[in-house]
């Protein structure tokens, strides 16, 4: 399965447009939170229809009730709250915000891949048997505007800079 892998937008939208642009080919969709605001959320259904998107909440995520009402109306997002806990291609997922939070559900065995965001800085490692991944800062407020593509079949991730 591709499951691309995004976080800290923050409203950018010309950097969502050119990343949900190269996300048409994926299975799955993953936003480590931060969206800001509930536009981000409409055009990400807007153009990814039939992907399903999973959402979790960061801490800069505005109005919480009204990104929520976005999201019901469409029916390939799952806004999480503020941890997801997913099966995607055979793999038991995790999806968090904060890095903190994240190494220790790594840690705890629990997981193939937990995925997280918060510190605007890509990263991978293997954490015992658990890929651990922030796909860095999708807004490009230090220089660098990046997300992942994660495939469970070949057991491989790549960083891509917009």
């Amino acid at each position: 399965m591709r499951i691309a892998v995004l976080s800290d937008s923050h409203d950018h939208l010309e950097r969502l447009a050119a990343a949900l642009d190269q996300m048409a080919s994926a299975e799955a969709v993953i936003h480590c939170g931060d969206l800001v605001a509930p536009f981000v959320v409409k055009r990400m259904a807007a153009a990814l229809p039939q992907i399903p998107i999973h959402i979790v909440w960061g801490n800069n995520d505005g109005d919480h009730q009204l990104i929520g009402r976005v999201a019901q109306q469409h029916p390939a997002i799952q806004l999480h709250g503020l941890v997801g806990r997913l099966e995607l291609g055979g793999w038991r997922v995790a999806v968090v915000h904060y890095p903190d939070l994240a190494r220790d559900m790594a840690l705890s065995g629990q997981y193939d891949l937990v995925c997280y965001g918060h510190d605007h800085t890509a990263h991978q490692e293997k954490v015992g048997a658990c890929r651990l991944l922030n796909p860095g800062e999708l807004m490009g407020m230090n220089g660098r505007s990046s997300y992942a593509w994660v495939d469970t079949q070949k057991d491989e991730i790549v960083i891509v800079d917009l």
